[in-house]
């Protein structure tokens, strides 16, 4: 649907990313599981890690064989709970070097979404079926290598983004509602992401760079702000259901309410869409008594209204109740660790690396407007190659 002009650059660099060559290892040899148990390496053995990591196991038969974690304190607790023994357990911000180099089938990455990009980037290389948690990354460059190392592994290992939303079969029959044009043609878009705070971790006795790392979704550097770590939710799902990403955006936002670490609790951006459609966003992370997340389309003949975790309805010319309460946090991530092992053991690779990174790009276009209070185009943020830097010294 989007101009030509509009989908130029990323299909450009999607075309040299594909031309990239990866010679796998011999001992990786897609469907040679089969029969067998798939042994993977937990790379981020924090709360996610472990509810993830427990669907493998539960779901699938899959095996914790590997971990990786900057905190002794965290990997240890990993360790007692998958019985791993202490060879096969790496601490540090390094310590996925030498997870992703052992002898496991696929990684699960589940640490702070500055360090994803070079992290699948060594498990592709390495060889190594990856599945990720979203976001990809805080910045324009980390978006790219990222989309650089799944291009490498398409077609020769799976390779998933873990978005919840597009695997569940009422949000897929949503969009297909939408993109048939039973709403008749979109003309507006309301999406937004209205949450409570965010858990602050005890960091006592740590040092600044320890406490840093340990409240992570509170640095921009490392989360890359709320718009991209949380938000892209509903965002990946405007792109979705629209089917393209935004063309321009503008938008504000700041912090008020939630004074820790320097991430914003609120933002307000809107969104230019091929066609002249337009989508209002909004997010808050500090509500008291609410929380809703909400992607609406209102066509020319109709409305699509879906909220993830909650219901899915179309109204107008044509009605469709699709989900009164749609299970989409848990039911969504177990289907994405079912069809990642299904797709191994098959030897048919799945590989959703190009649409997550345009959700990533998207939210990434909407933080820089309202960084900047001013209209940025796509190609202006697409050719931004600035990196942020979210090292941790000492």
């Amino acid at each position: 649907m989007p101009p030509t002009n509009s989908t130029a650059p990323r299909r450009r660099f999607l075309q040299g990313a594909a031309g990239s060559v990866l010679i796998l290892r011999p001992e990786t040899v897609f469907g040679s599981q089969a029969n067998s148990a798939i042994e993977f390496g937990l790379i981020g053995c924090g709360g996610r890690g472990h509810y993830i990591s427990d669907f493998f196991i539960e779901h699938t038969g899959s095996r914790v064989v590997a971990l990786a974690d900057a905190f002794e304190s965290q990997l240890a607790k990993a360790r007692e709970k998958y019985k791993v023994g202490a060879a096969r357990a790496w601490a540090g911000l390094d310590a996925y070097s030498s997870l992703v180099e052992s002898k496991i089938d696929a990684v699960v990455i589940e640490t702070p979404t500055y360090f994803h990009p070079e992290q699948v980037e060594a498990a592709v290389n390495a060889g190594k079926h990856v599945f990720v948690a979203k976001p990809m990354a805080v910045d324009v460059p980390g978006c790219k290598r990222f989309l650089a190392a799944a291009e490498k592994a398409r077609g020769r290992l799976s390779f998933l983004v873990d978005f919840q939303t597009r695997s569940q079969p009422v949000f897929q029959e949503a969009a297909a509602r939408i993109h048939r044009g039973d709403i008749g043609a979109p003309v507006f878009g309301h999406i937004y992401y209205h949450a409570r705070r965010l858990p602050v971790p005890d960091t006592t006795g740590m040092t600044p760079e320890q406490a840093t790392l340990r409240n992570w979704f509170h640095d921009r550097r490392l989360s890359g702000d709320i718009i991209v770590e949380q938000n892209i939710h509903v965002i990946d799902v405007a792109n979705w259901y629209l089917q393209s990403h935004t063309l321009r955006a503008f938008g504000s936002g700041g912090q008020k309410a939630r004074l820790v670490g320097n991430t914003w609790d609120h933002y307000i951006v809107t969104y230019w869409y091929p066609n002249g459609v337009k989508v209002d966003f909004s997010s808050v992370q500090f509500a008291e008594g609410y929380g809703d997340l909400c992607m609406r389309v209102y066509g020319s003949e109709g409305t699509m209204d879906s909220h993830y975790n909650g219901f899915v309805r179309m109204t107008g010319k044509q009605s469709w109740n699709g989900a009164e309460k749609d299970p989409t946090f848990n039911q969504g991530a177990i289907t994405n660790v079912k069809n990642f092992v299904a797709s191994i053991r098959a030897g048919k690779p799945l590989n959703n690396a190009a649409e997550s990174i345009e959700s990533n790009l998207t939210a990434i276009l909407g933080r820089n407007a309202a960084y900047r209070e001013a209209v940025v185009t796509w190609e202006e943020m697409f050719n931004d190659n600035r990196p942020w830097d979210g090292s941790l010294r000492g």
